[in-house]
């Protein structure tokens, strides 16, 4: 791969990190922000389905309104929105101002998570598109590995306040590389509302969406609250809580690994071995409650599998949608990934409420299980039956 295509990718992954370490770090943060605005942690968990919810509702919106603008344009500016909201969150003095900066940030979310992985494939070339793929899902696991602990060891540090801050500084920064390197990457803006339909009538896009609602909602039904159910069901310390979040990440690294090297020779078995990983990782998770050493090892089977799943079902979306209309459907697919972290934050919220912490897994694998009935009974036969590589 040349300079003049991994610099501009390089600036893409970076941002990936920022964007994940941003949209995951109340997790890592959450007890922090409840003690200081005197909420408790349910309530605290809602910046979470909030800004999913944000998300969910102006992904496919903001994407029809800029649909003729050009990419580059459309990734600087709201690369810098992302920064000046960060700002915001860090200076909050209220529980509503913090969660009114969190929607700030969702709107450039919204954007950035609709071109991210589209772009990956248009600054390279076609032989280098699941390589880079990968990259995009490396940075959510780098996010996971050094972003969301580091986020986490600021806050307990300094201050939650503080890891956001960091993360406007790094935004700008990252901002300034893209200006010197992304390149000019027109957008056709052919796509219309009155196309939708077309998207509607698509089989495979419109399984891989079902698909990732339920799993996506199962995953963050234990996700949204994993840092309360380490502290409090496990009785970790909460050195061995950012280790855990660690090795989420880490865990992700090998998945983007096995994705670029295995998936084109095993993409079926890939497709349907992804969820049904998940699904046995969370099932685990409450057995394991007894011993710290066993949810270690559970993180270590959750977090390979669940970065399978989402790079796998983004590059089954690359193929299946018209090639000008890949932005619209990726931005449906976070809009819809944002609906599953929403639902999940709001079931886990109830779980924790009245069950207790300790039976999340076994309440989020019953979303992950239908996702593998549903993925194995339909949308794999329907992606054969499209034939498309």
């Amino acid at each position: 791969m040349s300079v003049r295509q991994w610099l501009p990718l390089t600036g893409l992954v970076l941002c990936v990190f920022v964007f994940n370490m941003s949209e995951f770090m109340p997790i890592g943060l959450l007890t922090g922000i409840a003690d200081d605005f005197g909420v408790s942690e349910s309530q605290a968990g809602y910046l979470i389905s909030v800004y999913a919810w944000a998300v969910a509702l102006l992904s496919l919106p903001m994407m029809l309104l800029l649909r003729k603008v050009q990419y580059r344009t459309m990734l600087l500016f709201f690369v810098g929105t992302f920064a000046f909201f960060q700002v915001l969150s860090g200076v909050s003095t209220s529980y509503l101002m913090l969660m009114v900066s969190r929607i700030g940030v969702a709107v450039a979310h919204a954007v950035f998570w609709s071109i991210a992985a589209p772009l990956a494939v248009r600054v390279v070339e076609l032989r280098y598109h699941r390589p880079a793929l990968s990259a995009i899902a490396a940075g959510t696991s780098i996010a996971m590995i050094i972003g969301l602990p580091l986020g986490r060891a600021i806050g307990l540090a300094v201050g939650w306040r503080m890891s956001f801050v960091t993360i406007a500084a790094v935004t700008v920064a990252i901002l300034i590389l893209l200006v010197l390197v992304f390149p000019k990457v027109e957008n056709p803006g052919t796509f219309s509302v009155k196309r939708m339909p077309d998207i509607y009538r698509n089989r495979v896009l419109m399984g891989i969406y079902v698909l990732i609602a339920l799993f996506v909602t199962g995953y963050y039904t234990c996700y949204s609250y994993i840092e309360p159910f380490m502290l409090d069901a496990v009785g970790m310390s909460p050195e061995t809580v950012t280790l855990a979040l660690t090795l989420f990440g880490i865990a992700g690294i090998f998945g983007s690994i096995l994705f670029s090297k295995l998936y084109g020779s095993t993409r079926y078995i890939f497709l349907l071995i992804s969820p049904l990983g998940v699904l046995f990782a969370l099932l685990l998770l409450d057995p394991a409650s007894s011993s710290p050493a066993a949810v270690l090892g559970v993180c270590l089977i959750w977090g390979l599998f669940g970065t399978m799943v989402t790079i796998s079902y983004q590059n089954e979306l690359i193929v299946a949608a018209p090639p000008d209309a890949v932005a619209v459907a990726m931005s449906l697919f976070s809009g819809i990934f944002n609906i599953g972290i929403a639902m999940g934050a709001i079931v886990g919220g109830v779980v924790v409420d009245v069950p207790g912490v300790e039976v999340l897994g076994q309440n989020g694998a019953v979303f992950v299980l239908a996702s593998v009935v549903f993925t194995g009974c339909f949308l794999i036969r329907w992606i054969r039956a499209a034939g498309k590589s």
